[in-house]
């Protein structure tokens, strides 16, 4: 039976709700953050040398990388499901947005995330007017622009067909969600931008995502329907 190892307020949510959209049997093996750090338990690196999550053990293989798992569970249990056909317009969109998620969405909210968690660290008071300063100077000179413009470029495809790959849900589909729940929270995306709001209300209404969500436990994001 397929292992997901998976950490709580993390991309490991997206792995549980492919498998619940897909129908596929899975274990479960949950790890908590420290409260403090924010951090992976070490325990986890028994399992993988990165020591993060998600990570799926299936057989003798060990797969971490959630663009990676996604793709191997669509092409080993999918069955044709949750991708386009090959060759299509839409399966290239398909592999674009598998890959953008983590390698151009993420690192703005990654960023953002770091400068917000500056304002307020705990550093010496003589050191903490200077701390805010760069960190709010960071956000409004080079990461909100950023944020806004990725927004901007996403609200605009996704406006096309109403899915990421193209007129039906895909994996694709559950690879960007975590970016864009992400920059819900903190990214600012709000109902201004009504097709990806749509676009959340409608992933966070299927009944795949609210089983995951419920096998899981906690995560951030979590839409209850």
């Amino acid at each position: 039976m397929i292992v997901v190892h998976h950490l709580n307020n993390s991309r490991s949510q997206r792995v549980l709700w492919l498998l619940e959209e897909l129908g596929v049997p899975y274990e479960l093996k949950r790890y908590e953050r420290d409260p403090k750090t924010m951090l992976a338990p070490k325990a986890l690196r028994e399992v993988h040398p990165l020591g993060k999550s998600p990570v799926l053990v299936d057989g003798d293989l060990v797969l971490a990388e959630s663009g990676a798992i996604v793709e191997y569970l669509v092409a080993h249990y999918g069955n044709g499901r949750l991708k386009p056909a090959a060759g299509t317009p839409e399966s290239l969109r398909f592999t674009y947005f598998l890959h953008y998620a983590e390698g151009s969405a993420m690192p703005p909210l990654l960023l953002k995330l770091v400068f917000q968690r500056m304002e307020s660290a705990p550093v010496p008071f003589f050191a903490k007017p200077v701390a805010r300063m760069l960190a709010r100077g960071a956000q409004k000179a080079f990461v909100d622009p950023q944020l806004k413009t990725h927004l901007d470029y996403l609200e605009g495809e996704i406006g096309k067909t109403g899915w990421f790959a193209g007129s039906e849900f895909s994996a694709a589909d559950i690879q960007m969600s975590f970016p864009v729940e992400a920059a819900s929270a903190r990214g600012g995306l709000d109902s201004s931008r009504p097709h990806l709001w749509r676009w959340l209300e409608a992933i966070h209404a299927r009944p795949a995502y609210q089983a995951a969500l419920a096998r899981g436990g906690e995560y951030a994001f979590a839409t209850k329907a």
